[in-house]
């Protein structure tokens, strides 16, 4: 279910993503925020109001990013013009010399058995392919194999051209985050017959990589005089229904400097969701109980939830277990030290700082750090593709769970 009741701080972070977004328009911003375009508009033109602006400022033109273009043939005339100089008299072993360097500055990529085959063919016209063959050490029936499937090669080759300008749109709307795995999904579902090989291949072909991993930094402090909190989840962050397992936690967001921003987020085990976030220059319990509150009002109630987190001060305190009785909402706790018993959201953080950071130490300044995380943690929401969601995004696996319960019902 989309929020009904937005808060202050989500509508200013809305109207602050669309002015800060070249080229955005009210419906690609709304789209990933899941909510109206109309109600985007409206704050976006309040805001101006308030502001005294009357016309929305320039948005400059992001320029094309550069394909890289080569001509492979060039070596090869290169090559071709030094040998067609050579005189015809040469000996044998002149003969096998002058292949020899030529193959040593063709192989400079890499010696494979196929760009071996490549230089056979590239010079069968100035030498003997007997010859070239013997000195590169491949066996001529191989070669002439390899000949012959010269047509379905070039076939493939044109495909995989094509494939790629496919796998680039998608690699580049994602903000350069996917893998092989959510590219296929994405190309299959616009209609592309791929699998999950083929398209890791081409990416790999064409240097296309996902973000990886960065090092994660540990930032729970326990509660030595918390009270005891059994462990209710067991490592199991499956649900049947949306709002009934909830697991959250804390993650530091490094600005310029050496300061940081607080994020606390509350995640539904359902769909993967995040139904409740709060973003703070604290770790005081304000900034888990002000995630949690979101959460509430995300799924309308949260009476006989149950909600799972380390062993951290702020989910210890008195004032946050208050919170949780006033909402219905039952505490679990894992063990103290085990990253493993809360690994749902551990491996949401380092999803959300991966594909943010994208291998910068840092945001910069804290108005940009708190963007750049509002605008991934909505589109998280409305269109990333979970794996454990069969590829689908949070929100369109719940779409699909309310369709299947409507279809029952009838």
């Amino acid at each position: 279910m989309a929020l009904k009741d937005y808060s202050d701080e989500f509508k200013a972070d809305a109207v602050a993503l669309y002015e800060s977004t070249p080229g955005a328009t009210y419906k690609s911003i709304a789209a990933d925020l899941g909510i109206n375009r109309a109600t985007l508009r409206e704050w976006v033109l309040r805001d101006r109001e308030r502001r005294g602006v009357t016309a929305a400022p320039a948005r400059p033109a992001s320029p094309p990013a550069a394909i890289a273009s080569a001509d492979p043939d060039e070596r090869v005339r290169r090559l071709e013009a030094r040998v067609a100089e050579l005189e015809a008299s040469e000996r044998k072993l002149a003969t096998e010399r002058d292949i020899l360097r030529k193959a040593a500055k063709y192989f400079a990529g890499g010696d494979e058995l196929v760009s071996r085959f490549q230089f056979v063919h590239d010079h069968r016209n100035t030498y003997e392919v007997k010859r070239l063959c013997h000195v590169l050490d491949v066996s001529r029936s191989s070669y002439y194999k390899w000949c012959a499937g010269a047509e379905a090669r070039a076939a493939r080759q044109r495909q995989d051209v094509a494939l790629v300008k496919e796998i680039r749109r998608v690699h580049g709307e994602s903000g350069g985050a996917y893998g092989s795995p959510r590219v296929t999904a994405e190309l299959r579902e616009n209609g592309h017959r791929v699998n999950e090989k083929r398209v890791a291949r081409v990416m790999r072909a064409f240097s296309i990589t996902g973000i990886r991993l960065r090092r994660r930094v540990r930032t729970t402090v326990p509660d030595p005089a918390a009270g005891t909190v059994p462990d209710l989840f067991g490592r199991d962050f499956t649900a049947t229904e949306p709002g009934r397992k909830l697991m959250g936690d804390i993650t530091y967001l490094p600005l310029q400097g050496g300061k940081f921003l607080y994020l606390a987020t509350v995640l539904d085990c359902f769909s993967r969701k995040i139904v409740g976030w709060s973003i703070a220059d604290h770790m005081r319990t304000d900034l888990v109980a002000d995630a949690l509150r979101m959460a509430a009002r995300t799924r309308g109630s949260l009476e006989g939830a149950v909600f799972h987190s380390d062993h951290g001060a702020q989910y210890g305190s008195r004032a946050y277990a208050g919170l949780c009785d006033q909402l219905g909402v039952t505490r679990s706790m894992g063990a103290v030290g085990t990253s493993a018993d809360n690994a749902a959201c551990e491996s949401f953080h380092a999803s959300l700082k991966r594909e943010t950071l994208q291998g910068d130490h840092d945001y910069g300044d804290a108005t940009t750090c708190r963007r750049t995380v509002f605008a991934w943690l909505t589109r998280y929401n409305t269109r990333r593709r979970h794996s454990t969601n069969g590829h689908l995004s949070p929100d369109a696996y719940e779409r699909r769970h309310h369709k299947a319960k409507l279809t029952l019902a009838a």
